[in-house]
């Protein structure tokens, strides 16, 4: 049922479902209080309270655009992203190093690996969806030309690695709650979260570069802005200081288009089997 649904709206014009999903946030956060609570309370953390009427339609446009982007013909896609410092991504693979993509869930992460993909082979971190429905529509728009898909356990990342040896790149979301034993506690917009440490792991592994990157939505369904920001962390010192240092880069690049970022996703959950952190107790 969804995959027709969504080819179906991805034959409108991307001004369209933006105008669509924006009314589609309002009605998701009106009728969920959870949804609605998380977000406030995200928001209210990390500072940035006065983008909530803004963020909300923006959540709505990142649900409808996914038609678009998954489903529409590539061309009409591409006509819509534009790429700004592909250079230094180019000067890194031309040196023959690896690359470690860190993308948040801020703006169209999902066009990021296909506009990277369009210049240079890729492999993504995949999590299959929960929804068995939603998991050939996920795999089929993922999955393309020099796009490839590794799983998100121990053989996924050893494809990841070979793949940077190679002076490939590689692509990650480093804001999802990671499962037991894949992460450690960081400090995330002044709250402890449970964050992945497979990042620093891979970059040290491959003698890879980290690069961020993010897709800004522009308003009025003109499109998507692909930026490339050059990772100025440290990813040295202890699991739990590198983590931090991935989390100040996400919080950096996060603040550049606040509205647009999942705050509705319960970053700071507590995994099945992770010890709380001393500083909180229980997660609730």
């Amino acid at each position: 049922m969804l995959v027709p649904l969504f080819r179906f709206l991805s034959l409108f014009p991307l001004r369209f479902l933006h105008a669509l999903g924006a009314g589609l946030g309002w009605l998701v956060y009106g009728l969920s209080p959870s949804y609605r609570r998380r977000m406030r309370d995200n928001m209210a953390l990390a500072g940035f309270s006065q983008h909530l009427s803004q963020a909300v339609s923006e959540s709505g446009k990142a649900i409808l655009e996914l038609a678009f982007v998954w489903c529409a013909k590539p061309e009409r896609v591409n006509a819509h992203a534009t790429v700004e410092n592909w250079e230094h991504v180019q000067s890194v693979l031309d040196a023959g190093r690896g690359i470690v993509f860190l993308t948040p869930h801020l703006g169209c992460f999902e066009i990021t690996a296909q506009q990277i993909a369009l210049r240079t082979p890729i492999t993504v971190m995949y999590r299959p969806p929960r929804k068995s429905a939603l998991k050939p529509l996920v795999e089929g728009a993922r999955a393309r030309n020099n796009l490839h898909l590794a799983p998100a356990n121990l053989s996924g990342v050893r494809i990841l690695a070979k793949t940077l040896k190679k002076g490939l790149p590689v692509g990650v979301l480093p804001d999802q709650v990671p499962q037991e034993g894949e992460g450690v506690w960081a400090d995330y917009f002044g709250r402890p979260a449970y964050t992945m440490t497979l990042p620093a792991k891979l970059a040290q592994l491959g003698h890879a570069e980290v690069i961020l990157v993010y897709a800004e939505r522009l308003p009025k369904g003109r499109g998507f802005v692909v930026r490339f920001v050059p990772f100025e962390g440290d990813l040295t010192g202890t699991p739990a200081e590198q983590a931090r240092a991935v989390n100040k880069a996400m919080e950096d690049l996060i603040a550049r288009a606040p509205a647009q970022y999942f705050w509705s996703y319960n970053r700071y959950k507590q995994p099945d089997g992770v010890e709380a952190p001393a500083e909180e107790g229980p997660a609730a």
